[in-house]
C-alpha cells in the first residue's frame, strides 16, 4: 500500500474519531444541562433559536453562579425570615394587594442575604435558574401578578401569595441540610477524636498494670535473706 493512502487513511480516521468525540461530549453537555435546568433548560431552547446557543447561554450562567458567594442563612436568620413571612400571610386577610408586594420585597431583600444580586428581574430570573430552576416558574407567574396587582382578582393575588411562598422555602431552606451535614461531620470527627484519646488512655492504663504486675512477680521470684545483724 503506498505511503500517501496510509496518511490519508490515518488523517481520515482521526478525523472521524475526533467527530465522534465531539459529538459525544457535545450530547453529555445537552443531558447534564437538561438535568441541572429542569423545564428552564426547554424554557431556553423554545426562546432561542438555536439549541446551541441556549446551552451556551445556560452553561454561562453556570460560570457566572460560580463567581457568587452564594451562602445558607443561619438558623436565627430563617426564624427570622420566617416570622416575617407569617406577618405577611396575615396582611393578606385585608390588604391582599399590599400583601402580595410585600411578598415580593421580602423574597428579593432573601435573595440578597443569601447572597445573589438583585439589580434586576431578568438577572435575578437567570441567577436564580442555576439552584432553583424547579421554582422558577412560580416567581414568574407571581411576579407578573405582582406587576399588575391593582387589577387582579383576589384569587390571582391568593394564588400569587401560594406561588411566593414556593420559591420563599426554597430560598429559605436551600443550604440548611448542608449546614446540618457539615455540623454532623464535625461532630463526628470530634466524637472520634475524643474516642481515639480514650482508648489510647486504656491501652496506657493497661501498660501501666502490666509493668506494675510484672514488677511485683519479679520482686516475689527472688530469695529471701533474713538480716541476722550482721553474723
Amino acid at each position: 500500500m503506498p505511503t500517501w493512502l496510509i496518511v490519508v487513511i490515518v488523517v481520515v480516521a482521526f478525523a472521524v474519531l475526533g467527530a465522534v468525540i465531539w459529538l459525544v461530549t457535545q450530547e453529555m453537555q445537552r443531558k447534564r444541562l437538561q438535568q441541572r435546568f429542569g423545564p428552564e433548560y426547554d424554557r431556553a431552547v423554545e426562546e432561542s433559536d438555536n439549541p446551541r446557543a441556549a446551552q451556551r447561554e445556560l452553561a454561562e450562567r453556570e460560570r457566572r453562579h460560580k463567581e457568587l458567594d452564594i451562602r445558607p442563612l443561619s438558623a436565627s436568620a430563617r426564624e427570622r425570615y420566617a416570622r416575617e413571612w407569617a406577618q405577611v400571610q396575615e396582611k393578606f386577610v385585608d390588604q391582599p394587594s399590599a400583601a402580595v408586594t410585600e411578598a415580593d420585597r421580602l423574597l428579593v431583600g432573601l435573595m440578597a442575604e443569601r447572597g445573589y444580586p438583585t439589580e434586576g428581574y431578568e438577572q435575578q430570573l437567570s441567577d436564580l435558574s442555576v439552584r432553583h430552576a424547579k421554582t422558577l416558574e412560580h416567581y414568574r407567574a407571581a411576579h407578573t401578578t405582582q406587576q399588575k396587582r391593582d387589577g387582579a382578582s383576589t384569587e390571582d393575588l391568593r394564588d400569587a401569595m401560594v406561588r411566593y411562598r414556593t420559591v420563599f422555602e426554597d430560598l429559605l431552606t436551600d443550604g440548611a441540610d448542608e449546614e446540618h451535614r457539615d455540623h454532623d461531620r464535625d461532630r463526628e470527627h470530634h466524637d472520634r477524636r475524643n474516642g481515639h484519646q480514650h482508648d489510647h488512655d486504656r491501652e496506657h492504663d493497661r501498660d501501666g498494670r502490666r509493668d506494675t504486675e510484672q514488677h511485683e512477680h519479679q520482686a516475689s521470684a527472688q530469695p529471701r535473706t533474713e538480716w541476722n545483724g550482721g553474723r
